[in-house]
């Protein structure tokens, strides 16, 4: 039952808090290959932040859930990597982008994000363990991709995100998540947007909000065993 993992997640994520003197962070509820559906029962539980790897299936789901109605508002994040020939799609539909990691799409993200919208908020994907089969940019690349950031009126530079090598040992991803908490300080004092820190997901979150997360993302402990890609 959705709602009995909601309440059991939001639990974690207060325990955890709680017990590292930290406020709750954002639960994004990850919707990846979840049927709309699920989306709405979530939504009528009170949960108002979704994520989507996939320009073109959330633009599916979108279309799906304004015609029926979302109970209560939604924001959406997108939380996959992100071409280029989607930017233009991608900022419309969205209301984050947390994997923006190279000049490009930032450029793309700017033009084509609407002037009577409110600016699109953004996260830098920091490729936090130099992995290779990981997209995101290297921590020394950081300062002038905020500042690429920042320098459009269109966007909104909001903060970081991570996703660390999957050890199975979770403390040993400890270091990644204190080295993205030294680096999101570190641009919160050269930008006052700066407030959010996402990292941390369904096996590791406690970790993560232990280490500072203030936005998490949560898919399989939520929505159980993520369905097979069509």
């Amino acid at each position: 039952m959705l709602a009995d993992a909601l309440r059991e997640v939001s639990d974690s994520l207060y325990s955890a808090a709680t017990a590292a003197g930290h406020p709750a962070p954002v639960l994004v509820a990850v919707s990846k290959l979840q049927p709309a559906a699920a989306i709405t029962e979530l939504a009528s539980l009170g949960q108002r932040d979704f994520g989507e790897n996939y320009v073109q299936e959330a633009l599916r789901k979108r279309q799906e859930l304004d015609a029926a109605g979302l109970p209560g508002p939604a924001t959406w994040h997108l939380i996959g990597h992100l071409q280029s020939n989607k930017a233009r799609e991608a900022a419309d539909l969205f209301d984050w982008v947390q994997t923006v990691d190279r000049p490009s799409i930032v450029d793309a993200l700017a033009r084509h994000r609407a002037a009577d919208r409110p600016p699109l908020n953004v996260l830098l994907q920091v490729n936090i363990d130099d992995e290779t089969s990981k997209h995101g940019c290297k921590p020394d690349d950081v300062p002038a991709l905020a500042a690429a950031v920042a320098a459009h009126p269109r966007l909104a530079l909001r903060g970081l995100m991570i996703i660390p090598t999957p050890h199975p040992d979770l403390d040993a991803r400890r270091p990644a998540f204190r080295k993205a908490r030294r680096l999101f300080d570190d641009l919160r004092t050269a930008h006052a947007s700066v407030d959010t820190l996402s990292m941390g997901m369904s096996d590791d979150f406690a970790i993560a909000i232990e280490e500072g997360a203030t936005m998490v993302r949560v898919g399989s402990a939520l929505f159980g065993a993520r369905p097979a890609k069509g």
